[in-house]
């Protein structure tokens, strides 16, 4: 333990203000350390390696740290040394320093003496300067007036070289004097140099002329704009220069010569052919005028991609200019043409014009224009709003023309009904007229021309048609109104009014058969329910003036019903039977749905004013044989009737007739206690049947009690109906007058 606590503890020669606190930590490690290795006695045999071995550690560390301070030691020996080299560096430079110093205060004198001499140099200099130009400044008057005189002959490069000679020379004396602050005498060099202002604009003057007859000039004598175009590329590069410079820029500068041929270049394309010019709106006019201006775009473009392209510097993109002037200039003159009040065929020109043929092969697309010119970064000719405003506009004078084309073909039509002849037919026989046709066919016509131009305007016409469709179908109803009324104030005049109802109704299903198919595109056939709506209410009317038609010729005959004449037997029904008869021959020159609809109408009618007269006449069985009687001719009529509209191809399933039969099943009733299971029934297959229709048929019986119509009543209400969806009134359209009653059977039906 000793000797381990001897090789931690350090020397005492290295000892330090904490050694000793050192010490006494590395002492208490080693005893801690000891006592934990030996603590048995059987440990203690090991003692002599333990030492052997911190023995050889003590060795290492004591020589690595032996190296260590060695090498430190070097290392400050050498900066010693170079610390002291520098250091007699430092006064060597100190010492040569002085002696310049001195040197340079011993020559001071001197260099005072040379000032003048630098001074009369640089007086030398400008003189020397001066006597230079002098004859070049002498020579000035007399070289405007060759400039002039070059100019008059138009030697445009010459009198351009003598002028850039002389802004030269001014030029230089006006930067020396800025450079040396002697701006009073520029006024005087100025003033001197006066006539350049007039050259200048006078060689401005021929330069613009030249630009505004380019195109004839590259065609008959290109030299010339070649020389114009070269003098604009000189002024061009010394605008450059002195802008790149930026220390002195003379007067007039930068002349921005360019910019300026190109604008010259555009007016004179575009000037003389926009603006100013007078052109007829109407439109042969107009189409003339689009005509020629394409032409001529197309022969401008073409001389200027052929010839111009090749007498200008290829950055001056002189096509592309051209090309954007007469697109802008177009656009223009479009707007302004628009602001007339131009008729359907001048803004169907236009709008052809700007959407279809500017594009087209015909125009900017033409093969000698392509692919040098290209429209298509320029942005549209008419933009979109103005597209649709004219569109619109379109619209609106189409529409205006096809409502005055329709009023003229329904006042054609409207004389028509009155001829004394009747109406056409087709190959099957059937009655017709041109009014379809040609409204149809107007309609058709203005679709298709707006297809032509863009799908958004063939819309737009295709629902203005359909709007003026609907409407031309209700002034066709109030025609088809006001020629009824003329008919019954006489009914001979028209003569053929039935013949021209019926032809009004197969022209509705023309119409209605067309107008699904009146849009080119099938995907976009929309057609509103209001103009489907429209057709059915003009059948309908159609069809309500041939029932009244019908019903004027039945009205007499149904008059004599009931009476005992009929009772006894009659040829009433036969008499009814060939009106229906005479009528149905008529029908069947309307084509099939329609004359379906005509049969089953009719014999509606016919079963309606039955009953009516059953019920509005006040007629009553007097006894049992009455009621057999009528039982009897009630079967009778209903089978004769029935067997009629069966001949006419009307099923039995079709007709109403059914319900004189039921009513004769009530009459032909024996027990009078029974008829509230009877009038159950027949309200049940009859649900328009009211309390007023039960009560006169009990009255028709003539054996009814008090007590049991209240029993029937009171039944009756006590299972009200509903009538069905689909279910066809009958009774409803009846009017009977109230039963004459001493007191209200129930209060919810009092009379």
């Amino acid at each position: 333990t000793s000797c381990a606590l001897e090789a931690l503890a350090p020397s005492a020669d290295e000892e330090w203000p904490e050694a000793e606190k050192a010490e006494k930590l590395a002492r208490g490690a080693a005893l801690k350390w000891a006592s934990g290795v030996f603590y048995r006695p059987e440990k203690l045999e090991g003692l002599g390696q333990y030492r052997s071995r911190e023995t050889q550690r003590n060795s290492s560390i004591q020589s690595r740290l032996k190296s260590t301070v060695q090498s430190y030691l070097e290392g400050v020996s050498t900066g010693l040394e170079q610390l002291r080299s520098a250091a007699q560096e430092v006064r060597d430079v100190c010492q040569e320093l002085g002696a310049a110093r001195w040197a340079l205060l011993d020559s001071a004198e001197q260099c005072q003496g040379l000032q003048q001499m630098r001074a009369l140099m640089a007086d030398h200099v400008q003189l020397a300067s001066v006597v230079q130009v002098l004859p070049q400044l002498f020579s000035v008057h007399e070289a405007f007036s060759h400039t002039l005189q070059l100019l008059h002959r138009q030697c445009l490069l010459e009198a351009h070289a003598e002028l850039m000679m002389m802004e030269h020379l001014r030029d230089d004396i006006l930067c020396q004097l800025h450079l040396r602050g002697l701006s009073g005498a520029q006024a005087t060099v100025l003033s001197y140099f006066s006539g350049l202002q007039e050259l200048n604009e006078r060689l401005a003057k021929q330069l613009w002329d030249i630009a505004g007859r380019s195109l004839r000039l590259v065609r008959q004598d290109p030299a010339l704009f070649v020389s114009a175009v070269r003098i604009i590329e000189r002024e061009e590069r010394i605008d450059d220069t002195l802008l790149l410079e930026a220390t002195f820029l003379p007067p007039g500068r930068p002349k921005g010569w360019r910019q300026k041929f190109q604008r010259v270049l555009q007016e004179s394309l575009v000037g003389a052919r926009f603006h100013g010019t007078c052109v007829g709106t109407a439109g042969p006019a107009l189409a003339r005028h689009l005509v020629a201006l394409k032409e001529d775009v197309v022969s401008e473009l073409r001389v200027v991609k052929d010839l111009m392209v090749q007498c200008v510097p290829a950055h001056y993109n002189v096509l592309g200019i051209c090309t954007a002037a007469y697109h802008q200039a177009l656009a223009g003159h479009l707007q302004e043409l628009l602001r007339e009040d131009l008729d359907k065929q001048g803004l169907f020109l236009l709008l052809e014009w700007a959407l279809r043929v500017y594009h087209s092969p015909e125009m900017m697309g033409h093969p000698d224009l392509l692919p040098e010119v290209d429209v298509s970064a320029l942005g549209p000719l008419m933009s979109p709003e103005l597209v649709d405003h004219t569109e619109r506009k379109y619209v609106v004078k189409v529409k205006a023309s096809v409502v005055e084309w329709m009023q003229r073909t329904l006042e054609v039509e409207f004389k028509e009904w009155f001829r004394e002849e009747e109406p056409e037919t087709d190959h099957q026989g059937f009655f017709q007229s041109a009014l379809p046709f040609i409204v149809m066919q107007m309609l058709n016509e203005n679709i298709q021309i707006a297809s032509l131009i863009t799908d958004s305007l063939q819309q737009k016409v295709y629902n203005m048609a359909l709007e003026e469709l609907e409407a031309f179908l209700g002034r066709l109803r109030e025609a088809l109104v006001q020629c009824g009324k003329e008919h019954q104030r006489d009914r001979t005049v028209p003569r053929f009014y039935s013949s021209y109802l019926l032809a009004m109704l197969n022209n509705n299903l023309a119409l209605s058969s067309a107008v699904s198919s009146l849009h080119p595109d099938a995907a976009r056939r929309e057609v509103p329910a209001s103009l489907w709506a429209a057709l059915d209410r003009t059948q309908k009317k159609a069809c309500q003036l041939l029932l009244e038609e019908l019903l004027l010729d039945l009205q007499p005959l149904c008059l004599q019903l009931p009476s005992r004449r009929w009772l006894l037997g009659s040829q009433l029904v036969s008499s009814m039977c060939e009106v229906v008869d005479r009528y149905s021959k008529d029908f069947r020159r309307v084509r099939t749905p329609v004359c379906t609809l005509l049969l089953a109408e009719s014999e509606l009618v016919v079963t309606s004013q039955y009953l009516r007269a059953l019920l509005q006449q006040k007629m009553v069985c007097r006894s049992q044989e009455e009621r057999a009687q009528l039982c009897h001719r009630l079967l009778q009529d209903a089978t004769q009737l029935r067997d009629l509209f069966c001949g006419l191809g009307l099923e039995q399933s079709q007709q109403s007739l059914e319900a004189i039969f039921a009513l004769r099943e009530l009459i032909c009733l024996e027990d009078p206690a029974l008829l509230s299971l009877e009038v159950l029934g027949f309200i049940t297959k009859y649900p328009d049947a009211s309390d007023e229709h039960i009560s006169t048929l009990l009255d028709l019986r003539g054996d009814v009690s008090r007590e049991m119509r209240h029993v029937v009543l009171e039944m009756m209400a006590q299972h009200p109906q509903v009538l069905p969806d689909s279910y066809r009134p009958i009774f409803s359209t009846i009017l009977v007058p109230a039963p004459e009653l001493p007191l209200c059977l129930r209060k919810a039906k009092c009379a």
